[in-house]
């Protein structure tokens, strides 16, 4: 049994209801959204980290600053990306699975960091993180079959936008002289900036992984919707 009824029939079930048919995007759009969402809230969740990263540490420590982030990460989340699910009633339906699937991450991305630091620490936390995760949607999308592509492609994509923005994000903070439209830039505007380009990358990365998991759990759901004839006309250029 699905979790939030994301699965085939009620998805169906929910187009049926409203009296129209429903968007099937493709495969580039999925990827598309979850890059574009994505990547802007990755930006926001780095913030916290980027622009008062010291004060956070100081007075909720290093665990409490990646809970803000997660916070900020579960929070906008919905906005940007519900349209990776399809049929009516998406924003609510997201922000349900995506809240339990990030926290899942979260939870055990910070248990691998903190245990065991640096690159096999991040490893580690990214694979426990997008397996629960990858589990978790293909729960909520009765889309078991999927679950290893799912958290390959989660993993992976995760994983080449995390470690390359960390390697970005060292090359930016070390640069001696930095120039943004021929003015220097201070050393903290610096690091901060540095920050953001990690989280960029990440959200790259972590939204290509995210745009094929949703669509690689909705396959059935695509074939029901066709099926049924369920599927808005597509407009000729």
């Amino acid at each position: 049994m699905s979790w939030f009824q994301l699965d085939p029939n009620s998805v169906a079930d929910r187009v049926k209801a409203s009296g129209r048919p429903a968007e099937i995007p493709g495969l580039g759009t999925s990827l598309r959204r979850g890059v574009a969402g994505f990547t802007l809230l990755s930006v926001a969740g780095f913030a916290p980290w980027a622009v008062m990263g010291r004060w956070f540490y100081r007075n909720v420590g290093e665990g409490g600053l990646y809970a803000v982030c997660a916070l900020v990460f579960i929070g906008l989340s919905g906005p940007l990306l519900h349209r990776l699910i399809l049929g009516p009633g998406s924003l609510g339906r997201f922000y349900k699975i995506f809240g339990v699937a990030f926290a899942a991450y979260s939870v055990l991305w910070i248990a691998g960091w903190m245990t065991l630091r640096g690159h096999p620490g991040s490893l580690a936390g990214l694979l426990a993180g997008t397996a629960a995760m990858g589990w978790m949607l293909a729960c909520a999308f009765d889309a078991k079959g999927a679950v290893l592509k799912v958290i390959a492609a989660l993993f992976v994509l995760n994983s080449i936008g995390y470690f390359a923005g960390g390697w970005i994000e060292g090359a930016v903070a070390g640069t001696k002289h930095l120039s943004l439209f021929g003015f220097t830039v201070t050393k903290p505007t610096q690091v901060m900036l540095a920050k953001l380009c990690w989280g960029v990358c990440y959200g790259l990365g972590f939204g290509a992984g995210l745009g094929l998991a949703f669509h690689f759990c909705q396959e059935r759901t695509r074939a029901a919707l066709r099926n049924l004839g369920l599927e808005q006309p597509r407009q000729v250029p």
